[in-house]
C-alpha cells in the first residue's frame, strides 16, 4: 500500500505516519510546516525510517496535483487544515483557503490523476454547530445533554457555525459528494477531541495537551497562572493518539466498507472529560494546585459533545482501548520528556 498524508507532520499526521513508516510502507508526507511543532515532528519521523517529504500547501493545486499524479497513492489521509476556531474568526480567508480550497484541490487531483485512490478525511464535531437546540443539566463539574446523555449520532442536524465550522463542513460535504457523483472512494471522520504525544498544544487548539503543559509548568513553578474560557464545565470525549492511529489504519484497509460515509469518532462517554474534571485530575496526579482565571465563553463553544461511536464500531470493529486516566498520564510524561 502507498500512502499520501497531507498535514503529515502535524499531530494526527505524524502519529499515523510513524506507524506506517515502522511497517515499511511507502509513505509520502505533504506539509507546509506552518503548524507549531510540525518541524520537530518531521525531524522525529526521520529517526524512524524512510519516507518522502514534500514541503507544500494544499492551496497550491499545481504542486499538490503533481504529487498525487507522480506518487499514485492507494490511500490518502487528508489531515492538512486550519484547526483553530479563533484563527478562523481573525483570518477567515486563510481558513477558507486551507480547509475548503485545499480539500477541493485534493479531490480534484484525485479525480483527474488517481481516481482509484481512497481519501479519508479528518473532519470535526463543529459541523453540528453549537448544539444549543438541546437542553442541558448543569452539575458541579460538567454539563449533561438531557436528550443525548450518551453522545450524538451521525443523524444530528448539520449546522455550521463560525468560519471554521463552515470551512470544515464544506470540505466534509465535498468529500461525501465526490463519492456520490464522481465515484471517488472517500470517508469522513467527525472528531471530538484528540490528544497524546506529538501534539504541541496551544491556547486555542489541543486543549488536553495545553492544560497538561500548564500543569507541568505549575509543578516546576507553583506561581504559574493561565486562563480558561467559560465555566470549565464544557464536556468532550477524548481519543488517545494510539487509538486514532488504529482507527485510521483499520479504515485504510476497509475503504470499500466505509466509502461515502461519515462517522462520529471519539473516546465515547466513558472517556469524556469536562475542563474542570481534567484540571482536577491533573492536580491529583501531579500533587499541585492550579491557578487560573476565567474568560468569557468562546464563540460557538459547545457545552457538551460526546461522539456516539456505535456506527464506526459496528462497521470497522474498532473501539478505543486507552482510558482517559492512562492517556492523560502518558500525555504528561511526553510533555516532561521534551525538557530532558
Amino acid at each position: 500500500m502507498k500512502y499520501l498524508i497531507t498535514g503529515g507532520c502535524g499531530f494526527l499526521g505524524s502519529n499515523v505516519a510513524a506507524r506506517l513508516i515502522k511497517e515499511k510502507a511507502a509513505v509520502t508526507l505533504y506539509d507546509n510546516l506552518s503548524r507549531t511543532g510540525s518541524d520537530k515532528n518531521l525531524e522525529w519521523l526521520k529517526t524512524l525510517g524512510k519516507f518522502e517529504f514534500i514541503n507544500g500547501n494544499t492551496a497550491d493545486f499545481e504542486k499538490l496535483s503533481q504529487t498525487v499524479k507522480t506518487f499514485q497513492p492507494d490511500i490518502i489521509f487528508h489531515f492538512a487544515g486550519q484547526v483553530a476556531m479563533t484563527t478562523s474568526i481573525s483570518n477567515p480567508g486563510l481558513d477558507f483557503g486551507t480547509n475548503v480550497l485545499g480539500s477541493f484541490n485534493l479531490l480534484e487531483s484525485v479525480r483527474q490523476y488517481a481516481p482509484k485512490a481512497g481519501v479519508i478525511y479528518s473532519s470535526t464535531n463543529k459541523v453540528y454547530g453549537d448544539l444549543e437546540q438541546y437542553a442541558y443539566n448543569e452539575t458541579p463539574t460538567r454539563y449533561v445533554c438531557k436528550e443525548c446523555p450518551s453522545g450524538f449520532t451521525e443523524n444530528t442536524q448539520l449546522d455550521f457555525h463560525s468560519p471554521y465550522g463552515c470551512s470544515k463542513g464544506a470540505a466534509d460535504q465535498y468529500m461525501l459528494d465526490y463519492s456520490r457523483i464522481f465515484k471517488i472512494k472517500t470517508a469522513v471522520f467527525r472528531h471530538s477531541s484528540m490528544y497524546g504525544s506529538r501534539q504541541y498544544g496551544t491556547f486555542d487548539q489541543g486543549w488536553i495537551s495545553w492544560f497538561c503543559q500548564k500543569a507541568v509548568e505549575t509543578q516546576k513553578n507553583p506561581g504559574t497562572e493561565f486562563t480558561i474560557s467559560g465555566t470549565g464545565k464544557q464536556v468532550r470525549d477524548v481519543l488517545h493518539a494510539d487509538d486514532m492511529v488504529d482507527l485510521y489504519t483499520t479504515a485504510a484497509k476497509n475503504i470499500d466498507k466505509i466509502n461515502g460515509q461519515a462517522f462520529n469518532v471519539g473516546g465515547g462517554i466513558e472517556n469524556s472529560l469536562s475542563l474542570l474534571e481534567l484540571l482536577d485530575l491533573l492536580e491529583k496526579e501531579l500533587k499541585i494546585k492550579l491557578n487560573y482565571k476565567r474568560l468569557p465563553p468562546r464563540e460557538s463553544d459547545q457545552k457538551f459533545f460526546v461522539a456516539d461511536i456505535t456506527k464506526v464500531s459496528k462497521i470497522l470493529g474498532w473501539k478505543p482501548k486507552v482510558d482517559k486516566l492512562t492517556g492523560v498520564r502518558s500525555a504528561v510524561e511526553w510533555i516532561k520528556s521534551l525538557e530532558k
